[in-house]
């Protein structure tokens, strides 16, 4: 009897772990169904629903006059939609084959994604794999063709490291732009203005909805969903005058043997930025459709650094250039009066600084002594500012600091000042020698082809100083203004009225009877300028030649730098008077003149 009891609680306990089990899987599946059934349907439509993006075409470019710049071209690129299961390594093997991408490249690329949305493999192909792709489709079971905008810059090398370039987000730039939205596989502005306008030029994406089978090929289309395109650049780039700059630069290093420098232009009574040079230049073309480790490795190699935008990142001795400041300042601070004659015997009394190869001029003046560049002159004024107040005015006028310009890695500079060197120099003492060095913009002075046209914008637009930029307005799709961007005045020279007129005086005379006269003898409108000669530790002098025109009521500003080019004067205002030609309309034949025309001329 005590047995069947002790059996009777044994198949009770059973039997209530029975009703706890049954219990407990019902709840389960109605969990399942009920509560987050929703998740899982979700889920299981991922197994067979994928969404093959369209990328949005990016923004285009349009110059200051409307002209188009930079555009896009329609491509191809061949990718694999993601499944559940490992993809076939034959199929691997074969796109390998056919794409030439190693397998171990599209491994790493299947290794590294995550999510549905397609595994980009080679972008821009051409339509011969396309067509060998559609017509083979059982060979390559998942792999699709996604149409795709490339990015086409018309014009190649012209204004390369103004208009930058776009290529496939990197694992690093994902990191830290996914919560913008990006995602692997985006193109990306990399470089120039399509990195700092990125946000403005990429658009929305849009995309297909498909019906896959389990291998990944698609079944049907399930819906479509149209892009979005980027928002237009207006520039202030003017296209005439980058391409007479450019061609003026590739004449005059050609010339010259020389393989290296930089133009900038702009308005100096806006802030403009009307066109931009930097040689050696590179194909931005290059980078859109994934750049090749040959072409890249020949850019990376090249001693002459053609990734470089020299007009924002090249540092350079100013030379010359600085007698400008320097000037400025003499006059501010009363060591100087204009009319003084301050003896040149070819070198300073002092300290035995002298002129280029040893010229004197005797007695001169202000005017004069800026008009021919005189070194004797303007040590002596370094000698009676001394380095402080040399640096105060070159900080005035805008120098060891970044313009602001609208473009990625701009440098900032160096002003010689004693602090710098205490700090980087085991000898901190500062000696005059580096003062009259400062004074002639030698010695620890630095500075950009940007902000030396900044200077000489000063100059031209009587003590304003703009903001430099290179966009007038960003416009929508639908061709509403987004934004415009106006005049932006960051500061203005503390120094008289007359201090200004009086350096202005003596610029006008470098192209009359000064340094620059021979170049522009004959040339038809009153203009400004200043040559100038860095010293160079590594070869050949550096050239430099800044200007502005008309005289009277300026438009233009161009600064010109050519590495290892010796003397200014015979390296840079060659390509100065070119692009200053251009601007004026001068590079133009002259029209026909008819018959009542030829009569009122000669009249």
């Amino acid at each position: 009897m005590l047995e069947n009891d002790e059996y009777g609680v044994r198949l009770d306990v059973l039997g209530y772990l029975a009703v706890l089990v049954i219990a407990v899987l019902i709840g389960r599946a109605g969990y399942l169904q009920i509560y987050d059934g929703e998740n899982y349907a979700r889920l299981a439509e991922g197994n067979r629903i994928r969404i093959i993006p369209t990328m949005a075409p990016r923004g285009t470019f349009f110059d200051r006059n409307g002209e188009l710049l930079v555009q896009n071209r329609p491509g191809f690129a061949v990718s694999l939609m993601p499944v559940m299961t490992k993809i076939d390594p034959v199929v691997i093997q074969r796109l390998s084959t056919l794409l030439k991408v190693p397998v171990e490249d599209i491994d790493k690329k299947i290794a590294a994604h995550t999510g549905f949305d397609p595994i980009r493999i080679k972008a821009d192909v051409t339509p011969d794999i396309v067509t060998i792709i559609e017509e083979q489709k059982d060979n390559y079971p998942g792999v699709v063709i996604e149409v795709q905008p490339i990015r086409d810059y018309m014009n190649k090398e012209e204004a390369a490291h103004t208009y930058g370039y776009v290529s496939e987000i990197n694992d690093m730039e994902l990191e830290k732009k996914k919560d913008e939205g990006y995602k692997s596989g985006d193109i990306i502005g990399k470089f120039g203005l399509e990195k700092v306008y990125d946000k403005e030029l990429r658009g929305e994406n849009g995309g297909q909805q498909v019906e896959v089978d389990v291998t990944g090929k698609p079944v049907q289309i399930l819906g479509i969903k149209q892009p979005i395109p980027g928002a237009d650049l207006y520039l202030t780039i003017d296209k005439n005058l980058q391409t007479a700059a450019e061609k003026a630069v590739d004449e005059q290093l050609k010339q010259i043997h020389a393989n290296a420098a930089a133009v900038v232009c702009l308005n100096p009574q806006t802030g403009e930025v009307l066109a931009m040079v930097s040689r050696p230049a590179f194909d931005p073309n290059l980078f859109a459709h994934g750049i090749s480790s040959k072409d890249w490795d020949k850019l990376n190699n090249n001693p002459y650094h053609p990734m470089d935008n020299k007009t924002i990142t090249g540092e350079y001795p100013p030379g010359s250039t600085f007698k400008i400041i320097t000037g400025t300042a003499a006059l501010t601070e009363n060591v100087v009066s204009p009319s003084e004659l301050i003896m040149d015997s070819g070198h300073h009394w002092i300290i035995p600084k002298g002129n280029a190869e040893g010229e004197a001029l005797g007695l001169i003046n202000f005017q004069q002594a800026m008009a021919h560049s005189d070194n004797v002159y303007f040590y002596e004024m370094g000698n009676r500012l001394g380095i402080d107040r040399l640096e105060k005015y070159a900080r005035m006028f805008g120098l060891g600091k970044i313009t602001g310009i609208d473009l990625p890695y701009e440098s900032d500079g160096l002003v010689a000042n004693r602090r710098y060197k205490e700090k980087n120099f085991e000898d901190g003492d500062w000696y005059l020698s580096e003062t009259f060095d400062a004074a002639i913009g030698q010695g620890f002075n630095l500075v950009t082809p940007l902000q030396a046209a900044m200077v000489m914008g000063e100059i031209a637009a009587n003590g304003k100083r703009f903001k430099p930029h290179l966009v007038n307005r960003i416009v929508g799709p639908d061709g509403s203004t987004v934004k415009e961007f106006k005049p932006e005045l960051l500061s203005t020279l503390d120094v008289p009225a007359d201090v200004i007129s009086l350096v202005q005086a003596g610029l006008h005379d470098v192209t009359k009877v000064g340094t620059a006269a021979s170049i522009f003898r004959g040339f038809p409108i009153e203009i400004a300028g200043k040559t100038g000669t860095a010293e160079n530790p590594h070869g050949r002098d550096h050239g430099w030649f800044v200007a502005y025109g008309p005289f009277a009521n300026p438009d233009i500003v161009v600064a010109v730098v050519v590495e290892q080019g010796g003397f200014g004067s015979q390296s840079a205002v060659p390509i100065g008077r070119k692009v200053l030609e251009a601007w004026f309309g001068l590079n133009k034949p002259a029209a026909p003149q008819n018959g009542a025309a030829q009569q009122a001329a000669k009249q």
